[in-house]
């Protein structure tokens, strides 16, 4: 074994870890080779119990004598909490403790002397917390518990700069020298708007304990995270902390952490004994889990009058929330396009909204939105094809490190996916009456390359079958098929002998989170090493069973044989013949290559149809063709492409948080917060280009989960552009925004509420 020092990416940003090097490097399929498993359109392996209703949720969870639990949340965006009156409240049939700022203290732990504070600083912070017997009753007793609050003013602006909490600046070359040199220069304002997760499964969780071991079902990316987060706030040891995630509905970025509501339920179990369950409403789903976060923009780009880009610069303000981070808007500006001159500044504000989280692509699909509708600004100044002026100044290598990419396949995505939308080959804009058809386009880089740590173990049982053993965690992706595959086609096995367990720290096989794209590019390594340990000491037993040179035998198709083609024994048959001797392979995702840099690319084109007299926006189509290494799974890959696109299609169209001048938020529920449904949605092609890549992993694959929503919103509007010459500068593209700016009136708003 050997300690390697390695660089380790998540969601942009960068960090050195050292890595424990046990095993020989696995080498990558190659581009020819034929594979039987991986490759194929494989139906999901779980999806017989997702129907049928066997597969166990997080909300699934009811053990015996469970007490119920729910949140008092404050109304206001900021208030003092004077006085919490809860005696009525205690009088309710079931209600069996209630715990607010004046006796949390006597919870048997440290946290819960803070988790109550003197102000509420965002609409939904905890005020108190009611626990009974019966779900049913909780709501009774909330309306009777009364709080005294004290409105206090509520910052939200954040073009003001009274809050701004966080800078960030890059800079390359001298963006003053690139204007100069600038033939044409082009300025835009962009504004995006703050988006709610929405997830199908809204954060939840069960907790109990046993004896001094806590046991946690959650709804989580990230079961790990979890265990530290609540190892740190309760003070004790990870080992004494066992957290489950068999299967969940859906993160997109904002089930990365244990939630305050995981914490107070481990406590108050702890104090009363007892099993206890909290699982969030719709409303308080929308108002306390985070959002994507609302973006002001400005952009600068120079250019030659052959389209060469000079010099470009980016500012940002980003709206962090009470107590968030600050995403990295500017990440595509500084590495989709080639540029020497870059500048870009990224500002935190804080305000009185609740923290923000990761969200699918966190600041990439905010970023993206003002870097190509501003180029499509420059193209047509320049009076270049869009497509045309983006392979101008397309970057061969990372601009960032410095780097030569391990693979980029943009160049013949933008082929295929032109030739797929007929965007050389047909008028681009076509107006019938009152609708006009246009196209747009956008370009996305991500990253998505995976990393180390992340460990597995593969089981060969007495009748041939296989276990697939991994603590991470498939939150909707079919990331349980993708393992399956992986490990069928190392050993050469019929994907029904593949059973995957992953969801539980219990078997410390540590493996990330599953966000930033990189579950499969960090796990699906580890399960082909373990499967290869598993496949090496089978070969080594046959060849002391049938007194046969190591080096003369293969695995084919589950049987073992000489290279000759002589066939010696089935998998199964071998097994049996080990009786209780079980075969166990170990394995380990090894560290990334330093020499290269690990980056997903895609090209996305839209075509749209505007009604000029209602200003409603209709997908017609929607070509999204990816480069992101081998694809194990290309029904699994589809469905994560037309999720993406759909998300960004809400995004782009209908989605946004509106919030009053006191800071309340006027749509948390699915009735008046507006995600795309079937009626919205227009023929979505999901395509690839394979390029074969040596060096990122064993099965030469990179993450998928976030790069499908990047491009959307940009290249809808920079096809609105086509067809009414209007530059759409802030979402959502609601009917009334476009209508507006079609007929040239200012933008006008009925009620007092904007989307931040």
């Amino acid at each position: 074994m050997k300690l390697v020092k390695t660089r380790v990416e998540f969601e942009g940003r960068f960090r050195d870890e050292y890595v424990p090097v046990e095993e020989e490097e696995v080498e990558a399929w190659a581009s020819d080779e034929r594979l039987n498993v991986v490759g194929k359109p494989v139906s999901r392996v779980d999806a017989k119990s997702k129907v049928t209703g066997s597969a166990k949720y997080t909300h699934d969870v009811y053990p015996p004598g469970v007490l119920y639990g729910k949140f008092v949340r404050s109304p206001y965006s900021h208030a003092k909490v004077k006085s919490v009156n809860i005696q009525n409240a205690l009088e309710t049939p079931s209600v069996v403790a209630i715990y607010t700022k004046h006796n949390a203290h006597t919870l048997p732990f440290e946290a819960a002397k803070k988790f109550f504070g003197e102000e509420v600083n965002y609409q939904g912070e905890e005020v108190a917390f009611v626990v009974a017997e019966e779900e049913e009753a909780l709501s009774d007793a909330i309306e009777k518990i009364d709080v005294e609050y004290e409105p206090l003013p509520a910052f939200l602006n954040i073009e003001e700069p009274t809050n701004q909490v966080t800078r960030k600046v890059y800079e390359r070359g001298s963006v003053e020298k690139g204007f100069k040199e600038a033939d044409v220069v082009i300025e835009e304002r962009f504004d995006t708007q703050a988006t709610l997760h929405n997830c199908m499964e809204t954060h939840g969780c069960v907790v109990w304990w046993e004896g001094d071991t806590l046991i946690v079902h959650t709804s989580t990316q990230a079961i790990f995270y979890v265990r530290k987060e609540l190892s740190e706030e309760l003070g004790i040891p990870e080992k004494n902390i066992r957290v489950i995630c068999s299967f969940m509905g859906g993160g997109f970025g904002s089930k990365f952490g244990a939630g305050r509501y995981t914490l107070f339920a481990a406590m108050v179990s702890r104090a009363l004994s007892r099993a206890v369950r909290v699982v969030l409403d719709r409303v308080e789903e929308n108002l306390v889990t985070g959002n994507r976060s609302q973006t002001v923009q400005k952009i600068r780009i120079g250019a030659k009058k052959d389209g060469t880009l000079t010099a470009i610069e980016h500012f940002a303000l980003v709206n962090i929330g009470v107590d968030g981070w600050t995403a990295d808007v500017g990440g595509p500006t500084k590495s989709l396009y080639r540029c020497e001159n870059v500048r870009v500044e990224i500002v935190g504000v804080k305000t009185n909204l609740v923290s923000n989280t990761a969200f699918r692509a966190p600041g990439y699909v905010e970023g993206n939105f003002a870097l190509e509708c501003a180029l499509d600004e420059l193209a047509q100044k320049l009076g270049i094809d869009p497509l045309e002026l983006r392979l101008r100044n397309y970057a061969e290598k990372d601009q960032l490190l410095n780097l030569p990419y391990s693979s980029k396949g943009l160049k013949q995505a933008y082929e295929k996916g032109a030739r797929l939308i007929r965007w050389f080959d047909e008028p681009r804009v076509v107006r019938i009456g009152d609708k006009i058809r246009a196209k747009g386009m956008a370009s996305v880089i991500w990253f998505g390359g995976g990393g180390p740590p992340a460990y597995s173990q593969v089981k060969l049982n007495s009748d041939g079958s296989v276990n697939v053993i991994t603590a991470t965690q498939d939150i909707g992706t079919g990331t349980k098929t993708a393992l399956a595959q992986i490990a069928a086609e190392e050993l050469s096995i019929p994907i029904e002998k593949v059973q995957v367990t992953l969801g539980d720290t219990i078997t410390e096989l540590y493996s990330p989170g599953s966000g930033g794209s990189q579950t499969l590019a960090s796990v699906g390594p580890a399960v082909r090493s373990a499967a290869r340990d598993v496949k090496t000491q089978l070969l080594e037993l046959a060849s002391q069973l049938f007194d046969a040179p190591l080096g003369s035998l293969t695995l084919e198709n589950g049987v073992i044989k000489k290279k000759t083609g002589e066939k010696l024994a089935t998998l199964e048959e071998i097994a049996k013949r080990l009786g209780n001797f079980v075969i166990i392979g170990k394995g380990a995702r090894g560290p990334n290559k330093d020499e290269y840099a690990l980056n997903t690319f895609a090209a996305q084109f839209a075509e749209i149809e505007v009604d000029t007299q209602t200003g409603k926006i209709k997908l017609v189509k929607f070509v999204s063709v990816h480069d992101s290494g081998r694809v194990v799974n290309p029904l699994v890959f589809s469905s994560q492409i037309e999720g993406g696109v759909i998300q960004g299609l809400g995004y782009a169209l209908t989605e946004g948080r509106l919030v009053d001048n006191s800071g309340a938020v006027l749509n948390p529920n699915l009735a008046d917060y507006l995600i795309p449904c079937s009626e919205d949605i227009g023929e979505i092609i999901a395509e690839w280009v394979e390029v074969q890549d040596p060096f990122v992993n064993n099965i030469g694959s990179k993450g998928i989960g976030e790069p499908p929503i990047i491009g959307v919103a940009p290249a809808i509007a920079n096809a609105l552009k086509a067809a009414t010459g209007v530059r759409a500068r802030a979402l959502p593209l609601t009917p009334e925004r476009v209508y507006s700016s079609i007929n040239s009136l200012l933008e006008t708003s009925k009620t007092n509420a904007t989307y931040i």
